[in-house]
């Protein structure tokens, strides 16, 4: 048997057994799914040093291989990251089950009653790169919303996602539940994508978290339906209306919090009547920083030593200390950018204006749309979701931040006294 067909018997191995405990888990309850939650985090807790020594290995093997500023950031762990993972997992505990609500019940002319339930999707493949982290938010998600999980991350954190996951089964076998609820994929062999990407029998949905290059591979290739988005072009628009303070920590905050995130802002627009005001004292805070900005000729007018700006600067999603900065005549002017150049996934206004907040709400087509915050808040920990499984630019099923719920699907229910249909 050659190395492809191992991996395929491999796969699909996983799969018959996510299939096969995903409907031990729809009828699984809440308690005992919150046991095991709970009993995860205590065991990410217990296993800090384990998780750190072995994302110290990936990170030795990262910088060996040449990997950017921006993926190792993205594959560090750090004691506090691991205690945010634990509180994240306990954050979805705290949350209500959504497994078995039923809403929308009415009585029809006919008298039987309808009404829908809330369900799990089944077994849902998530494949991702370089952050460890998303194995616990992962698998705690999938888990309290009652769905098996295959879990691919990247060859360079293999070590530190089976470090988690062996936590994870702690928490599973202290609940008395089947370790198979949540199964990552051991193998670094890039064609273990390709056999998800084609398991229809097993698999319900994929969740692709990475980059471009990842992204566009599922796209090509997947014949299973899919949660997704491709890029984070997240803007920030200081209006004429805007507390400059206010402006100035924002903006600031908004780029330099984390350079490596996909809701970090990567172009700042500025109403030309309020930059003289903001944009100096930004750009020494930003150089201050290291973050080379690139400007149109109005930024650059007021900037000294400030890099022209090409045009594809504008759909450009640096995750590095790079930022583009145009000056724009209106909200309007902004909001034409942002429908040209973004990508749906957050963009933020900063005004006092109510009126131009509203519309800005209304107007700009993203999955989180923000005023008078920085746009490193659209995050599902941020949101109160407990974590996420990803941020969907889709219009649908979900959008946003990916929580329970978006985890989970609606089904028709009928409640009946013998009524026949004439």
């Amino acid at each position: 048997m050659n190395a492809v067909n191992d991996i395929k018997s491999y796969m699909h191995d996983i799969g018959r057994r996510a299939r096969a405990v995903a409907r031990v888990l729809a009828r699984t309850d809440g308690a005992t799914k919150n046991r095991a939650l709970l009993a995860m985090a205590a065991a990410i807790r217990r296993s800090r040093d384990k998780l750190l020594e072995a994302n110290a290995a990936d990170i030795q093997s990262a910088r060996s291989a040449g990997k950017d500023a921006a993926f190792i950031d993205r594959l560090t762990l750090s004691p506090d990251s691991v205690e945010v993972m634990a509180e994240g997992i306990e954050q979805v505990a705290a949350l209500a089950d959504p497994i078995g609500q039923i809403s929308e019940r009415s009585v029809q002319a006919s008298g039987i009653e309808v009404a829908r339930m809330r369900v799990p999707l089944g077994v849902i493949g998530i494949i991702y790169e370089s952050r460890p982290n998303v194995t616990a938010d992962a698998a705690a998600l999938c888990l309290k919303s009652g769905n098996a999980c295959i879990l691919r991350g990247g060859s360079e954190s293999v070590r530190s996602n089976l470090a988690i996951a062996t936590c994870v089964h702690e928490g599973l076998k202290a609940a008395g539940l089947p370790e198979d609820a949540v199964q990552v994929v051991a193998t670094a062999d890039r064609e273990a994508v390709g056999v998800l990407l084609s398991m229809t029998e097993y698999v319900d949905i994929i969740v692709p978290r990475g980059g471009k290059s990842l992204i566009a591979r599922i796209m090509a290739e997947s014949r299973i339906p899919m949660i997704k988005h491709l890029d984070g072009v997240c803007h920030v628009y200081i209006d004429e209306a805007a507390d400059p303070v206010k402006a100035v920590r924002i903006a600031d905050n908004a780029k330099t919090q984390r350079y490596g995130t996909c809701n970090t802002m990567e172009t700042l627009l500025i109403h030309e009547a309020i930059a003289p005001r903001v944009l100096p004292g930004l750009a020494k805070i930003y150089a201050d920083k290291g973050v080379e900005l690139r400007g149109d000729e109005g930024a650059r007018r007021l900037v000294a030593g400030m890099h022209p700006a090409a045009d594809e600067d504008w759909y450009a999603e640096y995750l590095a200390p790079v930022l583009a900065v145009r000056l724009v005549k209106d909200v309007d002017a902004a909001m034409d950018h942002i429908a040209r150049y973004g990508s749906q996934h957050t963009d933020a206004i900063i005004t006092e204006n109510a009126e131009r907040a509203q519309r800005f709400l209304r107007e700009v087509d993203s999955s989180s749309v923000i005023v008078n915050a920085s746009t490193r808040f659209a995050d599902g920990f941020e949101y109160g979701l407990g974590a996420e499984i990803g941020i969907s630019t889709d219009k649908l099923h979900a959008r946003g931040p990916v929580g329970l719920e978006g985890l989970t699907s609606l089904k028709y229910i009928v409640f009946g006294h013998g009524e026949i249909r004439t």
